[in-house]
């Protein structure tokens, strides 16, 4: 009868122990065990202002996730390349990464529909634009697999040179640099007759020293910040294109954040991205006048050559819509937000 008693009290106890190990589990401090580790490349070196408004940004995510969300940066591009970057993300060795629109636009062409040739004439116009235009790349992004969690302004790209490029005959003449993987400045160059030299931007430096390049678009900024200008005498005023950076992360790997959590990376790192353009533009200002007192001197476009230049640029964008290069609906939304603001003005 014991024995009979025992096993009927084993089968009725085994149910309340599953359900009281289930409770258990339920009732068990989730943080810890939810806690995700963004792992993010970056090509800017360590100690950059970029890095240490990135960090500041992901330390406030950490503290108000309760450490359930960390953000670990590769910077220095110890990680390699765009290319060798996505291959990492595929593979789940990394997240996301910091790319310029050229190194995304593989996965969504939308992301060059900022740095189209000679668009903008102002900040004011940038301002206006991007208020209006920024969520729709963020959204057509999203839906292509990568959360953009910021854009940020590196500048006004000009011309700088060994020697003066103040007509294209010249400029077609030089050996000009573009940068690797970058289909929306070849097809510039092309329209312009520039039979450009493609470089990894870690190529340019010695590219410039060595004479395998002679000309080069860059903002002021980062031509101090790598050292550029260095072999270069002459910059021509003239806004060849807007030039951003991104970050970037993987939405399979972002959904896996709480929703709550992913709202604080949404808002954090929009408060970060904010105080970068802040930064970036008036670093780039303080940049031009810093080069302009080592030595560099400033030129204008020759006679009608902006007119023509610019004549040009509109039509490559017109290929450039009609290739694919970029989205023809929203660049089309674009210009008429620009023409807007114009008309206004």
């Amino acid at each position: 009868m014991m024995r009979s008693n025992d096993r009927t009290m084993d089968k009725l106890m085994k149910p309340s122990t599953l359900l009281l190990g289930l409770l258990l589990l339920a009732l068990a401090p989730s943080g810890p065990a939810l806690a995700k580790t963004l792992k993010i490349a970056t090509v800017a070196p360590a100690g950059t202002v970029w890095m240490k408004e990135l960090k500041a940004g992901a330390g406030a995510i950490r503290e108000r996730t309760d450490g359930r969300v960390k953000i670990k940066f590769y910077p220095g591009g110890v990680m390699g390349n765009d290319q060798s970057v996505h291959r990492k993300i595929k593979i789940g060795q990394l997240h996301g990464g910091a790319f310029t629109p050229g190194g995304l636009a593989q996965i969504h062409p939308v992301i060059q529909s900022l740095s189209l040739p000679m668009l903008f004439n102002s900040y004011a116009e940038v301002d206006f634009v991007r208020a209006r235009v920024d969520p729709i790349i963020k959204q057509v992004m999203e839906d292509s697999g990568f959360v953009i969690l910021g854009i940020s302004e590196a500048g006004f790209a000009r011309i700088l040179s060994k020697r003066p490029m103040q007509d294209l005959e010249t400029i077609r003449a030089s050996k000009v640099w573009v940068p690797e993987g970058d289909p929306l400045s070849e097809v510039v160059f092309n329209a312009l007759g520039i039979n450009p030299i493609p470089l990894p931007i870690a190529d340019v430096y010695t590219g410039l020293q060595t004479g395998l390049i002679e000309t080069i678009a860059i903002n002021p900024a980062a031509a101090i910040a790598l050292q550029w200008h260095t072999s270069t005498a002459y910059m021509t005023e003239v806004f060849v294109s807007y030039i951003i950076g991104t970050l970037a992360v993987q939405k399979k790997a972002f959904d896996r954040l709480r929703a709550e959590d992913q709202a604080i990376v949404r808002e954090e790192m929009a408060a970060t991205f904010a105080r970068l353009d802040q930064i970036n533009r008036a670093d780039n200002i303080a940049a031009r006048a810093a080069l302009e007192n080592q030595g560099v001197t400033i030129l204008e476009p020759g006679p009608g050559e902006l007119a023509r230049w610019k004549s040009i640029s509109d039509a490559s964008i017109r290929e450039m819509i009609d290739s694919g290069v970029v989205v023809g609906d929203v660049v089309n939304q674009l210009l008429e937000i620009l023409e807007t603001f114009r008309n206004n003005q």
